[in-house]
């Protein structure tokens, strides 16, 4: 992926000492200047889900992980001074998230008697049911204009170009029941062994079809803080053991939610003259997510719970989560789309 453009000091510090070798010799004191902007920010910054400057720098240093980013070392991925000032910032975003998600969470079982399979999966059903507030589903599917629905794929395109690829970390994390289930629902992810059927090759196909580009990170620049926020939480809870419980919550509400907005999105498109070219990435979804919601619900998150009880907080948290940074996502959206503005990143939304 290509290195972004800055959104302030820290993602400008951090892309400087990347352009250099990790020397050990020098890779301590070069980092010192990063260390010292990401402490002046958090000691000034408020809403860090909305903060661009710190989602950037995060969405970068977790592509250390993914694909990479052009004309960076690949010895920076596991740098221990870089992944030092990585959880600077991860710590008070995993808080930030708490706060968002914890409305959701009060009231919900987080101790007590161990639950069984079932009982996990009608909790996380029984909260995916609920009145999430602005739906930008239904938006899409009776009032959306063409250049919002290009919108609307430029912020899906940070995640959809590498679908799958966050909860894919947590396989070796997991055993059993639990495993299987996970890997049961990635394969289908990935095509089943057919690269053209990967979700992500779906999704670039209906980029080209609204004559976007395909090119993953190809409108980073353009999308704001709080879509990169949704998957710089994957990315956290997909990377950090201690949080295998919160990314199959996540898996298992991404899955729940998906069926029916996408049938809804499927319909917005459709309204504009596209045909199956542009919208099988959408129907693909309607009918494996009806499936994935029972196998993500029961034998991921319910199976896991059942075999680490003390795990249920955290399918909670990573639940509810996707939840709250959805609806953050939705209200930005809508908020500017319903004022006639773009949800997109002012600066840049003309190049778009």
């Amino acid at each position: 992926m290509k290195i972004p453009e800055a959104r302030g000091p820290i993602s400008h510090e951090l892309f400087r000492v990347l352009a250099r070798g990790p020397e050990p010799t020098r890779t301590a004191l070069g980092l010192a200047g990063l260390r010292q902007e990401i402490h002046a920010r958090l000691a000034a910054a408020g809403d860090l889900v909305v903060d661009d400057d710190i989602q950037l720098t995060l969405f970068c240093l977790y592509e250390l992980h993914y694909s990479g980013l052009d004309g960076v070392d690949d010895a920076w991925e596991w740098e221990p001074d870089l992944i030092g000032a990585r959880q600077l910032l991860e710590k008070p975003f995993e808080d930030s998230v708490r706060n968002e998600a914890a409305p959701l969470v009060h009231g919900l079982p987080h101790h007590g008697e161990p639950m069984t399979s079932d009982g996990v999966a009608d909790i996380l059903f029984s909260l995916a049911g609920r009145d999430a507030g602005p739906s930008v589903s239904r938006f899409v599917a009776k009032k959306a204009s063409l250049a919002q629905l290009r919108e609307f794929l430029i912020h899906k395109s940070v995640y959809q170009l590498k679908e799958a690829d966050p909860h894919t970390w947590a396989i070796p994390r997991l055993s059993g029941r639990p495993k299987a289930a996970l890997v049961e629902i990635q394969a289908d992810e990935y095509g089943g062994g057919r690269p053209e059927r990967m979700h992500a090759a779906l999704f670039a196909r209906t980029m080209r079809g609204l004559d976007l580009d395909d090119t993953y990170g190809g409108y980073l620049d353009t999308v704001p803080a709080v879509s990169l926020a949704a998957v710089n939480f994957m990315s956290l809870c997909g990377l950090n053991r201690r949080l295998r419980g919160a990314i199959a919550g996540h898996l298992a509400m991404y899955e729940m939610t998906s069926s029916q907005p996408n049938r809804l999105y499927s319909q917005g498109f459709r309204r504009h003259g596209y045909n199956k070219a542009v919208t099988h990435y959408f129907d693909e979804h309607v009918e494996a997510d009806a499936v994935h919601e029972q196998i993500a619900g029961r034998d991921l998150a319910g199976g896991l719970v059942e075999a680490e009880p003390r795990l249920l907080g955290d399918v909670l948290f990573g639940a509810t989560a996707a939840l709250a940074l959805d609806l953050r996502q939705s209200s930005h959206l809508l908020s500017c789309w319903e004022n006639g503005g773009t949800s997109l990143r002012p600066t840049v939304a003309v190049a778009a």
